[in-house]
């Protein structure tokens, strides 16, 4: 299944919907404000997924300000309840997937005890925690996969996974991007689809950068469960990408 995350106004996403079919992944549960008015914010959002026509979505997650292995406690708490709050939500708007950055900054953590302190914030959070919405993982700042996958390998949740961001990885990591891929496969649920030259994040059309999405896509052929969403922020970028998708012949199968 092909997403497509909701940058655009709603007008331009309901045009996009209709001529492509993909469902929609809404990052209006990643703002705290919105999370601080639920009932409001939920009502108000089944209204704009009416009108946009979506039929399959999934959420993002609140990251600012947040951050699962800080070592203030305060700050893990808050991370805790908007975590709590946006999971909410995502079962209420029968979302099947909700996806949470990992926090990692480089140069203000060391990775030594950083898979270790993510594990065990993962394990309380999912402790209550059903199979109705897969709890996925996204690489940001992250210079190697290998914490992910410890991560991954400690927690051991059916429902926590790993959301692989392939733009991300190609300007952040000297790790090349099907590595990532290869090195977290077991775990990958989902992937965020946009491109970069890798000097910085700027979430162009798949083949307007370096990424080598090709060679990275072509690991998940013939992977079932697996997902996508297009994050560019253009129509222009969105049409672009969606268009070589079909190329590749990969994601499109349940597109209607």
């Amino acid at each position: 299944m092909i997403y497509v995350s909701h940058l655009l106004k709603d007008e331009e996403m309901k045009e996009i919907i209709a001529q492509t079919g993909m469902g929609v992944e809404s990052i209006e549960f990643s703002v705290a404000e919105n999370l601080d008015k639920p009932g409001r914010t939920l009502e108000t959002y089944r209204k704009r997924q009416e009108f946009m026509g979506c039929r399959e979505l999934i959420l993002h997650g609140p990251f600012l300000d947040l951050n699962p292995m800080a070592y203030d406690s305060l700050v893990v708490q808050a991370t805790r309840t908007r975590y709590e709050q946006a999971y909410q939500a995502a079962k209420e708007l029968g979302a099947k997937k909700l996806i949470l950055h990992s926090g990692f900054i480089p140069s203000v953590y060391f990775l030594t005890g950083w898979a270790e302190r993510m594990a065990d914030f993962y394990k309380k959070f999912l402790e209550d925690k059903d199979d109705s919405v897969e709890i996925l993982m996204e690489n940001v700042m992250d210079p190697l996969p290998e914490p992910l996958r410890e991560i991954m390998e400690n927690v051991s949740h059916p429902s926590f996974g790993i959301c692989l961001d392939i733009g991300h990885a190609n300007c952040f990591s000297r790790t090349d991007c099907k590595e990532w891929a290869e090195m977290l496969f077991p775990y990958i649920r989902h992937l965020h689809l946009h491109d970069n030259p890798g000097d910085r994040d700027r979430h162009q059309a798949l083949g307007d950068g370096t990424v080598p999405y090709r060679q990275v896509l072509e690991l998940f052929r013939d992977r079932p469960g697996i997902s996508c969403t297009i994050e560019c922020s253009t129509e222009r970028e969105i049409q672009k990408s969606f268009f070589r998708l079909h190329q590749e012949g990969i994601f499109v199968s349940d597109i209607v």
